[in-house]
């Protein structure tokens, strides 16, 4: 390449280049940029912890191999900042202490070099625990530079586009997705010690059913049947209840709805479902308040929490407010008294919610809920006894046939919880699709399906159950005060970029 081709490159691109050039000279030096292991022994931050008393311009006789990423070089590689996934820790590299050969190699090391080093612990008379290095490994040549340090990963669609740039830059990203690895553990113990047994139910299935969404459709080749993703594990984990495999059951699942993108949705989610015999809706609020409050006290050491401008309080016990009941508080509207479609419609209009695409009574009053009272909704409450109408999979209300006895918890004015006392009845059940049918037929694109096979399991018997669904990622955004569900997801979905 010509002196001038290589000048009319980006500054990114002409980076590349003579890195590339740099693979060329350690060819010839004989050293392999991409070798196949390294023995560390040592993290940065055990380090850092173990010598935190070590006085300035000490030096020991303890000797250690660490490794990770250059982040800063300074003074032609004679202090290096290196950064492991605990933490940073300064090199020192000094000819002095460094063979001839090692110290060509160490001026071919960039910034975003992935570098072992070898050699004793010391603090510089400034007061920096280094590692005063005696020998050194290439361990993985970067190619491309990293985003200039004072003003690193700024453009939002870059950083979910190559997370791991995001991560490598900012050590709140780290953060938070840690967090997110610890949380769903904390989850898992939480619910082993309470006696649930984790299983597992499939991601493919033959129709969709679950919720209410419209659902990924793939095709199964051998087969020649076309095949839909999970958009939720409920019927599968009540098919293991049918079957008795424990009285308590949970699956921390993958699940996708061929949806919207927004700040809170994504594709592609993880949420907990869980089912326990011989309860109803009125145990599950009890075990969404203990659980969430416990994981938010272990992982955070709080109960509460800041999100944003607000201070939430997880602290149980939360309110329970009935649906009708807050929208009879917010509007003066009592629902409960309106027994059409067309009357529910007028009502909602007169306080400015436009519900004319709704196909029932139900639907009317969640709309006006969303409108009118979900933003509020700010400290965790239930909202309880959902309209038979859009709750397809829960019981009848024992004290209003209009009803059911399910609630989903609001914090922050999101849905982060939803659970029923679970329908077992296998000819109301029938019914039920039926009626989504109905609805599907009539335009209702996220309608369930008739699942025959389901009914059939119900049909054989099933103890009277309550259950509950937590979307993990919406807690996670909570319990690390991130804005949007793709600060939480590691790799979210992105509309594909042209090249």
């Amino acid at each position: 390449m010509t002196q001038q081709t290589q000048e009319s490159l980006s500054p990114g691109a002409q980076i590349r280049l003579t890195r590339i050039q740099k693979l060329a000279d350690l060819a010839d030096k004989g050293v392999n940029p991409y070798p196949y292991v390294f023995d560390k022994n040592a993290n940065a931050a055990d380090l850092q912890e173990k010598y935190k008393d070590l006085p300035a311009g000490e030096e020991t006789e303890d000797f250690y191999s660490v490794a990770g990423r250059v982040m800063a070089i300074r003074n032609t590689g004679m202090f290096i900042d290196l950064m492991d996934s605990s933490g940073k820790i300064q090199v020192f590299s000094h000819k002095e202490n460094l063979s001839e050969d090692q110290i060509k190699i160490l001026k071919l090391l960039d910034i975003g070099d992935i570098v072992g080093f070898y050699g004793s612990i010391r603090r510089t008379p400034r007061g920096e625990l280094s590692i005063k290095s005696t020998k050194l490994k290439l361990l993985s040549k970067s190619l491309l530079p990293l985003p200039e340090k004072f003003h690193g990963l700024t453009d939002v669609e870059t950083r979910y586009r190559q997370r791991y740039v995001d991560m490598i830059i900012n050590e709140d990203v780290r953060k938070t997705f840690r967090t997110r690895s610890l949380i769903i553990q904390k989850i898992r113990e939480y619910l082993t010690n309470q006696g649930f047994l984790e299983v597992e139910t499939p991601m493919l299935h033959p129709q969709a059913g679950g919720a209410n969404a419209r659902p990924f459709v793939t095709h199964h080749n051998t087969l020649d049947m076309d095949m839909f993703l999970r958009i939720a594990p409920e019927l599968y984990l009540k098919r293991l209840m049918v079957g008795g495999v424990s009285e308590k059951i949970f699956e921390i699942n993958r699940s996708f709805r061929n949806e919207g993108i927004d700040t809170r949705h994504n594709p592609e989610f993880t949420m907990m479902e869980l089912y326990q015999a011989y309860v109803d809706y009125n145990e599950m609020m009890v075990l969404t308040e203990n659980l969430v409050s416990s994981i938010a006290q272990e992982v955070l050491g709080t109960m509460k929490i800041q999100y944003g401008e607000n201070e939430i309080d997880l602290t149980p016990p939360w309110d329970r407010k009935t649906m009708l009941g807050s929208v009879k508080e917010a509007t003066g509207i009592d629902f409960n008294t309106v027994f059409t479609v067309e009357d529910a419609k007028a009502k909602a209009k007169s306080v400015g919610v436009n519900a004319d695409d709704c196909d029932n009574w139900g639907q009317v009053i969640e709309r006006v809920f969303e409108e009118k009272i979900e933003p509020s909704l700010i400290q965790p409450v239930h909202i309880i006894d959902y309209p038979r109408d859009i709750s397809p999979l829960a019981k009848v209300h024992r004290d209003n046939d209009r009803l059911t006895e399910r609630f989903e918890t609001r914090i922050n004015g999101w849905e982060v919880a939803n659970a029923f006392s679970e329908l077992t009845d296998p000819i109301d059940q029938r019914m039920r699709f039926e009626a989504q049918m109905q609805a599907k037929a009539a335009g209702d694109e996220e309608a369930m399906p008739i699942d025959e096979d389901y009914i059939c399991a119900l049909e054989h018997g099933v103890p009277p159950m309550g259950g509950l669904g937590i979307g993990i990622d919406r807690l996670i955004m909570l319990l690390t005060n991130s804005p949007s569900i793709r600060d939480v997801i590691a790799f979210p979905t992105l509309k594909k970029k042209d090249n």
